[in-house]
């Protein structure tokens, strides 16, 4: 049996379900991608930018409570979280996205790479 995104911890339902939209289905998925890649792929998919989901990711994957982390390792994933999204997001799409939205029009996808 594959384990789902949300048996790793730190990982919900609502972040499962950006996960799925995003094309990963599994905790394996995620694991195999590692976050910087995974949450690329969330952003591609129009997932809004939030510092702490990003984090929560990391420290997930590594099995440590989410508010684990801090000082200089909270700094440097800080940094990675800002090179990510100044790659992948584009807040003109994701603001079309949330109009279409709010008017009943599921936006088309991207797929994910």
């Amino acid at each position: 049996m594959t384990d789902r995104v949300s048996s790793i911890r730190n990982i919900g339902p609502a972040m499962e379900a950006e996960f799925a939209r995003a094309g990963i289905a599994t905790a394996d998925d995620l694991r195999a991608l590692g976050t910087d890649a995974a949450y690329a792929r969330l952003l591609q998919a129009g997932v809004r930018p939030h510092f702490i989901a990003y984090y929560v990711i990391e420290m997930g994957l590594q099995g440590r409570p989410w508010n684990d982390c801090k000082g200089k390792e909270k700094e440097a994933l800080r940094r990675r979280f800002d090179a990510l999204v100044a790659a992948h997001f584009d807040p003109r799409q994701a603001e079309l996205e949330k109009a279409l939205d709010e008017i009943g029009i599921l936006p088309r996808r991207r797929p994910a790479p």
